[in-house]
């Protein structure tokens, strides 16, 4: 068969949440099943990047129905692989306006087919607001009238993902774990790899009606059990004291603390940790020619991965892991800028390279302690704090995280600019350049605030002093690591 035959006869695929955890892992499989593929992001440029050439990226934002009319033409299955749990404000509502908007405008597209991924609860009690959330979203798709296959699936395991780097920063952090009750809660852990076969072939599912699986790995386990089995394949002796009692709140502030997850998406997950979560309905496995593997085996995936220098995708590569996006469009008032050069008898390129590995493990060269105060004031405020890291020590994507930062805009070797996502009365931007001279190059620092009116102001002029310290110290640091590169 020809290439244009090829290409005809494939479906026209549309995933939403490709910057997501899942999206992430589900578009290169899907660009390698020769799908047409269409991505829809509010922020195209931080896709650009990590799709092949023949996929398409457009713009657009599910409370925009206008942008979806026009994402959705001529695609044949949709991909709806979005939340809003790490939003401000009432998640739920966005969440149920959101899958409204979208499976209107997938109607209206005649679309074939829309695969959604939920999340599974089988024990009695009431649902968290996340999983209730999950659930609605499910059931507003379907209303629609487009048919939908939806996955309710248990923990997912994998390299980057939320669940794994909370096991993986517990274990390897603490030799002496205090374990409240949401620990012993039964799931059924799925590994990635194995998620994302469902979701491929939903693709190809015969049948038009709407469907609903749930999905799990081969065996039942709480998260101390998948801490467990971790510590034994990491060689770790590991003590682990049940408590009682101990809130969501917390333990939410706990995990804060030792584990990139913050409080706020801390305290929804352990919510929905309280519910039991097992397949009931086996049907997945007789529909499906898939052999989901059991704990161990999915452990030992993720650790081999995870051993790599980064994980392909990561859970804070999405855009809600920060709460509400933010532009560096539109000033709410005036800005406030700190700026600062300093000159390096080095090029551009090696001028460069200290500015593209700040963050993460790497730290942040001066005064990384008072970097490290600032998120763990975050962090009792229900912001990000520190804990996210960063996806890659040395090559920045748009879209990535850096720690309480995100990349907003980056050209290798000349200009990278970070948007801030930590609690503040305003937004804020930490902006680098390099510009090359006859002698080297100098390598420009800016940061900006945008107050928000008041608190805004009293927080800038109250913390003036300490910034002048610390940008000063960092550009410095800056320029003497470029310098110490030359041969």
């Amino acid at each position: 068969m020809s290439d244009s035959r090829r290409e005809s006869t494939a479906p026209a695929v549309l995933v939403t949440g490709a910057t997501g955890y899942i999206g992430g892992r589900l578009v290169p499989a899907l660009e390698a099943s020769g799908a047409r593929l269409r991505c829809l992001a509010r922020h195209p440029e931080a896709l650009a990047s990590r799709v092949s050439p023949a996929t398409s990226v457009v713009a657009g934002d599910l409370f925009d129905p206008a942008s979806l009319d026009r994402a959705l033409a001529g695609i044949d299955v949709a991909y709806y692989l979005v939340h809003s749990m790490g939003a401000h404000g009432d998640y739920l509502e966005k969440d149920r306006v959101a899958a409204a908007n979208f499976g209107d405008a997938a109607r209206r597209a005649n679309v074939r087919r829309i695969v959604y991924l939920g999340g599974l609860a089988s024990g009695e009690g009431p649902l968290s607001n996340h999983l209730r959330s999950r659930i609605e979203t499910g059931e507003v798709l379907r209303r629609s009238g487009v048919p939908v296959v939806e996955f309710r699936a248990s923990v997912v395991v994998g390299s980057g993902s939320l669940s794994f780097e909370l096991i993986r920063a517990l274990v390897e952090r603490l030799p002496v774990m205090i374990c409240p009750r949401w620990v012993s809660t039964l799931a059924q852990p799925i590994g990635i790899d194995d998620l994302l076969a469902y979701l491929m072939a939903a693709l190809d599912l015969p049948g038009s009606d709407s469907r609903t699986f749930e999905i799990g790995g081969a065996d039942h386990a709480s998260y101390g059990e998948l801490m467990r089995e971790y510590a034994r394949q990491r060689g770790l002796k590991r003590l682990m004291i049940a408590v009682p009692l101990l809130t969501p709140r917390l333990s939410s502030l706990w995990l804060g603390l030792v584990t990139p997850v913050y409080a706020r998406v801390g305290r929804e997950l352990i919510e929905g940790l309280k519910s039991r979560s097992v397949v009931t309905d086996p049907s997945a496995l007789e529909v499906f020619a898939i052999r989901p593997v059991g704990l161990p085996e999915t452990i030992a995936r993720a650790i081999r991965h995870e051993d790599h220098s980064f994980a392909l995708t990561r859970w804070s590569d999405a855009r809600s892991s920060g709460g509400e996006s933010r532009s560096i469009g539109a000033a709410s008032g005036t800005q406030f800028v700190d700026a600062r050069r300093i000159h390096v008898a080095v090029g551009a390129d090696r001028a460069f390279a200290p500015v593209a590995q700040l963050g993460g493990v790497g730290g942040w060269y001066y005064a990384t302690w008072l970097w490290r105060l600032r998120g763990a004031i975050d962090l009792l405020v229900g912001g990000v704090g520190m804990r996210r890291g960063r996806r890659h020590p040395d090559v920045p994507s748009v879209g990535d995280t850096f720690d309480f930062w995100r990349v907003e805009q980056y050209e290798p070797g000349r200009r990278l600019r970070l948007a801030a996502e930590m609690k503040l009365p305003g937004r804020a931007w930490l902006e680098f350049n390099v510009v090359p001279d006859a002698e080297g190059a100098f390598v420009h620092q800016t940061a900006v605030f945008d107050p928000a009116g008041l608190p805004g102001l009293i927080y800038w002029y109250m913390l003036l002093p300490l910034h002048a310290v610390v940008f000063g110290g960092l550009l410095r640091a800056i320029a003497r690591r470029a310098s110490e590169l030359r041969d």
